[in-house]
């Protein structure tokens, strides 16, 4: 495989999955607890019996929302491609293999690293049953990537509030090694990471050699039926403008609580972060650490455990482009963050050439290819 560009940011979600898929791989005492696929008023959509709802089959972004022409400008352009329309005909171009590389190479993207479905098994509201949901996605996930050597590095969905699950499920997929990469389930109001609660997922993610991911989700959400439109449409900006910020109390935590200091080979990723923020807080976390912190459990600046261990993923981001020998050329990986709306395909050469075109070809390779290859175990040889 030839790799000029490899996107450290792409989705599956649940909404494009096998409409069977949990109901039919569940044992026994939790199928009747699982997400499964009824006609609604919009059409198929995917539900659970406790009231849990998580789009139309085959939607729009994560939730599965109903594509609306004239919305959302990069949903218009993903629909001019045909792809809702084809979900809508029971086309899963997403989780199709063969038909997931054909647009891949539509965008110029050779491999990919796939992030899951997380935000389904909050969702859910059934922590028991959910455990059980992402063994059965993480399963499926292995034999998606392994259908196509080469162009996937699967993450594998781990839970945030059930410790005991969390170990069991790292060691179960380390164990059958066919992904590159841990995501665990970043929920708002999860125990925060500087709580040694966390202990025993990175002693295992540690011993298992893989990354360990947290996906952006944003702050809280206000109640936007209780606003008026205006308030709301103000409220949802701030929202979508200061989702990837809330990713700094992330990275301070895990490496105040010494967690990079204790397991020096551990590498953590950050996904659809940006990163034009991220030099500021790594200049104030060195600053306060010097200051009045050096007492914590660390030997290094927390700039030089960025440096040595972390990552973040954006999409499009000029100022973090700008601040790149500030935050680190090996430390930054570009990802196109497919299918979401928010994400760029299919125009990510566009994208690649006018934010990276200046750097030189060394630069600009490290970021949209060889730091993920590096990290992910592509052969770029």
């Amino acid at each position: 495989m030839q790799y000029k560009v490899i996107s450290a940011d792409c989705h599956i979600d649940l909404i494009w999955l096998p409409p069977d898929l949990f109901t039919a791989q569940a044992s026994a005492a939790f199928k009747e607890r699982m997400p499964y696929v009824t006609e609604g008023p919009k059409g198929k959509q995917w539900v659970s019996k406790n009231g849990a709802s998580f789009g139309l089959m085959n939607g729009m972004g994560s939730a599965g929302r109903e594509y609306v022409p004239g919305v959302i400008h990069r949903s218009d352009r993903m629909a001019s491609t045909g792809l809702y329309d084809d979900g809508k005909k029971g086309i899963r171009r997403l989780t199709d293999p063969a038909l997931r590389i054909k647009d891949q190479d539509r965008d110029g993207v050779q491999g990919e690293v796939l992030y899951g479905i997380l935000g389904a098994s909050m969702r859910l509201n059934d922590a028991e049953a959910a455990n059980e949901m992402l063994r059965i996605y993480n399963e499926w996930l292995a034999d998606f990537c392994r259908s196509k050597p080469g162009r996937f590095a699967g993450l594998a969905c781990i839970p945030s509030q059930d410790m005991d699950g969390a170990v069991a499920e790292i060691k179960r997929v380390a164990k059958e090694g066919a992904v590159r990469g841990l995501d665990i389930a970043n929920r708002r109001g999860m125990t925060p990471l500087w709580d040694p609660w966390w202990n025993p997922m990175w002693d295992a993610a540690a011993d298992a050699g893989l990354p360990v991911h947290f996906h952006t989700v944003g702050g809280a959400l206000p109640d936007y039926a209780k606003l008026p439109p205006k308030v709301g449409r103000a409220a949802h900006a701030v929202h979508i403008s200061s989702f990837q910020m809330h990713m700094s109390e992330i990275l301070m935590s895990v490496i105040f609580a010494g967690v990079l200091e204790h397991h020096p080979k551990l590498k953590l990723v950050i996904g659809e972060s940006g990163t034009g923020w991220i030099p500021y807080v790594l200049d104030h976390m060195d600053l306060e650490w010097e200051d009045q912190y050096k007492d914590l459990d660390l030997t290094m600046k927390p700039s030089e455990y960025w440096r040595r261990q972390c990552y973040a993923t954006y999409q499009s981001d000029r100022i973090g482009v700008k601040l790149l020998d500030d935050i680190g050329v090996d430390n930054v990986m570009w990802g196109s963050d497919f299918p979401h709306p928010d994400g760029i395909w299919p125009d990510s050469q566009e994208y690649i050439q006018r934010e990276l075109g200046h750097l030189p070809e060394p630069v600009r390779r490290k970021v949209v290819r060889d730091n993920a290859a590096k990290l992910y175990g592509f052969n770029v040889n």
